[in-house]
């Protein structure tokens, strides 16, 4: 099994939702420990945003003036779609997506490559797969005490699906900066849905479910 490990945060592994996201490979390793994990962290990358010629190249113009920027977008899709298991962790940053996760979207996400227009509407061309989101908020984004919009999740549920990506399930770490009694309850609890929600899978055909991995 092959897991693509997308981290988000500028604040890289010593973020909340890196820790998460990273609870939950450990989860996938267990499952299958011969795994392996491509772990990209946007944040050591410097992935860059698509520029004119990556604009140019899929409005209509010559594909090959895309150069160095349809290049980049290429080996991220190969990443993807090698993935057996996609699991991303990301900040909320002003109600939606951090700025890196949006830019690594926007060479995935890519028209006559991971998705086609149809008459009815744009098709992805990736096959399905499990796909796992671990969420951290400073504030509270869900439930009736959440005092904000929440742009994130429900973009993630829109875009994925549009490059064929549907089975997706998101783990929420919130109130992060409520104070730190309250961001480590956060943290606990949110643990502990991943760990729930793991256990209640069935094991793997063929896998023997080992025990703990890397102290987790």
């Amino acid at each position: 099994m092959n897991i693509l490990h997308i981290s988000a945060s500028p604040r890289g592994r010593e973020s909340d939702s890196h820790c998460l996201s990273e609870h939950v490979v450990g989860h996938l390793h267990r499952r299958r420990p011969g795994a392996r994990v491509v772990q990209r962290l946007l944040s050591l990358h410097d992935l860059p945003h698509v520029d004119g010629d990556y604009a140019h190249a899929l409005g209509g113009g010559d594909g090959a003036a895309g150069g160095a920027s349809l290049a980049r977008s290429d080996v991220l899709i190969a990443e993807l779609e090698a993935a057996d298991v996609l699991v991303i962790g990301t900040p909320m940053h002003n109600l939606t997506v951090p700025s890196a996760l949006k830019a690594w979207l926007d060479h995935v996400v890519r028209v006559h490559r991971t998705m086609r227009l149809t008459p009815q509407g744009k098709v992805g061309t990736l096959a399905d797969r499990p796909v796992y989101v671990a969420v951290s908020s400073g504030g509270l984004r869900t439930g009736p005490r959440a005092r904000q919009p929440d742009f994130l999740e429900p973009y993630l549920r829109a875009v994925l699906p549009m490059i064929g990506l549907r089975d997706i399930t998101v783990f929420s770490l919130e109130g992060t900066a409520l104070g730190a009694q309250r961001a480590e309850a956060a943290r606990v609890a949110a643990r502990e849905a991943v760990d729930g929600w793991f256990a209640a899978l069935p094991a793997p055909a063929g896998a023997r479910v080992t025990g703990a991995l890397h102290g987790e």
